[in-house]
């Protein structure tokens, strides 16, 4: 408590020192609407050497030490000192620009992949015709094994009689 009034009675002291209520004896009296009176009180602590008196620090602005706005005010000085201005746009019409300009690159990649060059035309033929061709072997081979077994005899005997013609021929 001897501290609580100890800096009460610092601070009274401190209005103790008299105020000029007039204007200044060397100014014309029509400008003293100009001049600003001295109506704050000045400190103690800066006189006193009283070691118990808190003296008043500067604080730490974390937003100042974080490493993010460090290197944002260093990318801004370094654009400054090129002549890049930042852009102050609005937020909708950055966001409008970026789409803009993502539709950009995938209209040209969707040309890119229309534009084929010819070897590539005839190699997706190929592709397609050998695929189709598979389909078809895969078509028959279903067909003769889900076939009855008397239509596969009769297979087998047509190519033994025209094996047999063939070689009787020759």
């Amino acid at each position: 408590m001897g501290l609580c009034v100890e800096v009460r009675l610092a601070v009274m002291g401190s209005l103790s020192h008299p105020l000029r209520d007039g204007p200044p004896e060397d100014s014309d009296p029509k400008d003293s609407y100009l001049i600003p009176r001295n109506i704050m009180a000045e400190p103690d602590y800066i006189e006193d050497g009283n070691p118990e008196l808190i003296r008043p620090q500067k604080l730490v602005n974390p937003v100042k030490t974080s490493r993010n706005h460090q290197d944002l005010h260093r990318e801004l000085l370094m654009n400054q000192k090129r002549g890049l201005a930042p852009q102050n746009k609005p937020e909708l019409q950055k966001v409008m620009e970026k789409r803009k300009r993502d539709q950009v690159i995938k209209q040209k990649e969707e040309e890119a992949q229309k534009k084929k060059s010819d070897l590539e035309i005839e190699l997706l033929k190929r592709q397609q015709k050998l695929e189709q061709l598979e389909l078809e072997k895969q078509k028959l081979q279903e067909e003769q094994e889900n076939a009855p077994e008397f239509v596969k005899v009769k297979g087998n005997l047509r190519r033994t009689g025209q094996e047999v013609a063939q070689a009787q021929e020759s």
